[in-house]
């Protein structure tokens, strides 16, 4: 058994939404050979695994892949370390170190856009355009679809869809608004999914800060395979 922690990360002004996480915070429990068939078997876009709360190294598996880095995974683990066990100011990924800060309840990670895996972005028309997608657009399996709803403001609303890595859309996706933000140029609040909310900005050195609000929903036993 291992005691396995599941969250919403980049919920919106409310609470709701948010992209559900799967987090072991004593990863140490489950062995490195099962990490991905637990992955698997849990069937949330990352699960993730703490191997050392203290220095915040982690690890994150998708149900097909392991990732180097990705976004809700270090921000909805940031945000858990803090309530649960002690802050921390930095996480460790296999891709590098990531600076971590918390402001009015919602934590923060900063990272570069080059760490996650590419992702194509296209822009259309009107967000309804984006609303209507069936699918991801044209033939490509790795995706967002962006339009701006305010671009004054920096709003926009997007839909992601990682089908390469096994998620056929995402809720919402920290490390594909990474590379948007710095494609743009501009710090966005990017509204993704049925109702999540995903703060972006661009920082010195080509890297850049993604976050947004979390929330604990459930802790439990979880019986390895």
């Amino acid at each position: 058994m291992a005691r396995l922690h599941l969250l919403r990360v980049f919920c919106d002004e409310h609470g709701a939404g948010g992209n559900p996480l799967a987090v072991f915070l004593d990863g140490r429990e489950v062995p490195a050979p099962s990490r991905q068939a637990v992955a698997a078997d849990l069937g949330l876009s990352e699960t993730v695994f703490v191997d050392d709360p203290e220095r915040g190294e982690l690890r994150i598996f998708t149900p097909a892949v392991e990732l180097p880095f990705a976004g809700h995974p270090t921000v909805g683990t940031a945000w858990l370390l803090s309530a649960e066990r002690a802050p921390v100011r930095t996480l460790l990924v296999p891709a590098g170190e990531l600076r971590v800060r918390h402001e009015d309840g919602s934590s923060y990670v900063t990272g570069r856009p080059e760490w996650p895996p590419f992702f194509e972005w296209e822009r259309l028309d009107s967000p309804a355009a984006v609303d209507a997608l069936t699918g991801p657009p044209g033939e490509h399996d790795h995706i967002g679809a962006w339009a701006w709803l305010d671009e004054a403001a920096g709003t926009v609303r997007a839909r992601v869809f990682p089908v390469r890595y096994g998620i056929a859309e995402d809720e919402a996706t920290g490390s594909a608004a990474l590379i948007l933000c710095a494609r743009l140029g501009r710090a966005l609040d990017i509204r993704q999914g049925r109702g999540s909310r995903i703060l972006v900005r661009p920082l010195e050195g080509g890297y850049v800060e993604v976050g947004g609000a979390s929330a604990l929903d459930e802790v439990r036993e979880y019986a390895l395979p």
